[in-house]
Formats: structure tokens, C-alpha cells, sequence
């Protein structure tokens, strides 16, 4: 199966250092250097936060979720950080996992993350 990639910036959203990473398909072995090539550039721009839209994401393998470590990793080091939303059952059942994990930030949808965003933004300015 193959990944779908579109990348866009968040234009005039709460979040104006954001971008969308909307991921269609099965994110494998053979689809996640794609991803990670369209990755690179924004990663080594000014994005402090990137959030990953999976709901048409159908599959997601190790090689998946290395990315998306990566992903977090420069973005922390940013001062910023990775969010999912939308995850399809298999998705989250696989997020569900890690989600053990400290830092990993899941959100149901837009708005949620949305809130989350502004709490995060507004204790900064505290």
C-alpha cells in the first residue's frame, strides 16, 4: 500500500509555528523514507510544533513510529512538539502502547489539541 503526503502551515491559526502533516495510507518499511525526505526541511525550519493527521493513515510500522520519534525529538529540542489526531482504531491501538511513554501528546481531535495549545501558550506568557 502506498502514503499519501500533505504537508501545509498553519496560516493565520492559533498556532502560526505549526504545521499539518496529513498521512493517507500505510506508513512502513517502504513508505517512511519518503516521509522522512518531506520531513527534513520543515523540521530544519522555524516549525516549533507539527501535527500529524492520521485519520486516513490505515497502517503504521516500526519504521512509522521511528519517524515520528525523530520528528519529536528535533521538535523538542525546538522548544516545540509532535501531536496525533484522528487515529483510526488501529492507530490508537498502537499508540496505546507507547502512549506509556513520557512526552508522547494524543489528542481526540482539533479542538482538544486546540485547547491544549492555547494552556500551553498562555502559561508562557505568564
Amino acid at each position: 500500500m502506498s502514503l499519501e503526503i500533505q504537508i501545509h502551515k498553519n496560516i493565520g491559526a492559533q498556532n502560526s509555528d505549526a504545521v499539518t502533516v496529513n498521512l493517507a495510507g500505510s506508513l512502513d518499511t517502504a513508505t517512511a523514507p519518503d516521509l522522512e525526505r518531506q520531513l527534513a526541511p520543515v523540521l530544519s525550519g522555524s516549525v516549533k510544533d507539527m501535527i500529524f493527521d492520521l485519520a486516513q493513515l490505515k497502517f503504521i510500522s516500526s519504521a512509522g513510529l521511528r519517524i515520528f520519534a525523530a520528528a519529536r525529538k528535533t521538535l523538542r529540542e525546538h522548544h516545540g512538539q509532535a501531536s496525533f489526531v484522528h487515529m483510526q482504531p488501529q492507530i490508537q491501538e498502537v499508540f496505546e502502547i507507547i502512549r506509556s511513554l513520557p512526552g508522547v501528546a494524543v489528542f481526540q481531535d482539533e479542538a482538544e489539541l486546540d485547547q491544549y495549545l492555547a494552556a500551553r501558550q498562555h502559561s508562557h506568557a505568564s
